[in-house]
């Protein structure tokens, strides 16, 4: 009879252990922040703060990597911005959230900062209750100096802090950073309170508040589809990436976008809405730059999807044969954002893969083919199944013929020079 101990738990036991040391934390590791506090006596103070605020465990729930700005006793007495303020208690939840930055930071990450700095995200601007990108931080290195600041991103907020130190670090988990002051988040005095009852936004008249969207505002408002937009607003929200209305202006005239049949331009109206709501500090952090739209959900997986990525310090957008860049927000609260874009958004499964020439002339440019974006060659949405295909080749059958008619004439004209020279 074979031993027990060896067969029958002795590898078992092995490899339960090897598991174990294979299974990735969890989670409740990094985010128990007070007890990870209390090993630092000098934090005890900021440490007690969080324990206050309640909401901040439901919010950490699923959060695993993230870096947190703590200030230490003695700069925490002498700050006057919580008697200042007098803030409620879901304020200071929200003064807390602003500590919590959604990126895990090393202290190499600090010294490799750029000289225009970094924006991260911190976990007030997944709230909605900060305006515009001002949930997130600025933070940049003195190259001289070495010192490293944190800042609002809000121009001329009075509110900053200076890393003091690094006081713990679990890798690629949780940093804690010691700080000098407390921050203070741009505007909070206007934030809504946590109780703020749902509410269902006008998008039309939110576009025609901004002053600059009075065409797509027309749009929407004629093609119905505004209506599926603000149906959207509930559950995982909507982003809306609105042009402006130079964009209108600067639309060549071969892509005749008014135009086009009811289902099609409904169809590129919502190509300009991602079904979940981002704030631009997300969108400037997106991991997956192909974003489908809800263009995307009415044709199919893998078509009418955007391109955003970061470029030169904007969030810029190409959808193949566009590229344009965010300009403005028009309005942030979750679940609802929208911003401006310096761009009409066309997809390249309606107009063609070829790029899209600006309507505004280029000194010694030729003039642009009538024939190239029309939206009548755009296939995929007449009941024909889209392959991201460039529209029928009408100027390549009109060449061809042009080509052959050439080569005709040539040959007649060979044959009577050579009846010249027999003659």
């Amino acid at each position: 009879m074979r031993s027990r101990s060896h067969h029958g738990f002795a590898v078992p036991q092995i490899t339960l252990f090897c598991l174990l040391l294979l299974t990735p934390p969890r989670a409740s590791l990094a985010l128990n922040l007070t007890a990870l506090l209390s090993t630092a006596p000098d934090l005890s103070q900021f440490a007690a703060l969080l324990a206050s605020a309640t909401p901040l465990a439901e919010d950490l729930s699923d959060r695993s990597s993230l870096s947190l700005l703590a200030v230490p006793n003695a700069y925490l007495s002498a700050d006057d911005h919580l008697a200042r303020h007098r803030l409620s208690p879901a304020a200071l939840a929200d003064v807390l959230r602003y500590h919590v930055l959604l990126q895990f930071l090393s202290w190499s990450d600090l010294r490799a900062l750029p000289p225009t700095g970094k924006l991260v995200t911190t976990l007030l601007q997944t709230t909605g209750r900060a305006t515009d990108n001002f949930g997130s931080v600025n933070i940049t290195r003195d190259p001289q100096s070495g010192a490293v600041s944190i800042r609002s991103p809000a121009p001329y907020s009075p509110s900053n802090a200076t890393v003091l130190s690094l006081v713990k670090t679990l890798p690629y988990n949780v940093t804690i950073f010691a700080v000098n002051s407390l921050l203070m988040p741009y505007g909070l005095d206007l934030m809504a309170s946590e109780t703020r009852p749902n509410f269902a936004l006008n998008i039309t008249k939110a576009l025609i508040d901004g002053h600059n969207f009075n065409v797509a505002a027309s749009l929407l408002a004629a093609s119905g589809v505004v209506q599926e937009f603000e149906a959207d607003e509930g559950g995982a929200g909507i982003t809306l990436l609105v042009p402006v209305d130079d964009a209108f202006a600067d639309l060549p005239p071969s892509v005749a976008l008014q135009s086009l049949p009811a289902d099609k331009k409904a169809v590129v109206l919502k190509f300009h809405v991602l079904h979940s709501y981002y704030p631009l500090g997300s969108l400037e952090s997106v991991v997956n730059p192909f974003q489908p739209t809800l263009a995307t959900e009415a044709m199919g997986a893998g078509s009418f999807t955007l391109n955003i990525s970061r470029v030169n310090g904007s969030v810029a957008i190409n959808t193949g044969i566009i590229q344009a860049s965010i300009t403005q927000t028009v309005f942030d609260q979750n679940p609802v954002a929208i911003f401006g874009v310096s761009k009409v958004l066309l997809p390249r499964e309606i107009f063609g893969r070829n790029p899209i020439v600006s309507a505004k002339p280029v000194e010694g440019a030729p003039p642009p083919d009538a024939d190239a974006l029309s939206p009548e060659n755009s296939p995929g949405l007449d009941g024909q199944p889209s392959h991201l295909s460039s529209p029928p080749g009408f100027r390549e059958d009109v060449r061809s013929r042009a080509g052959a008619s050439g080569g005709s004439w040539s040959f007649v004209v060979l044959c009577c020079i050579g009846l010249y020279l027999v003659v």
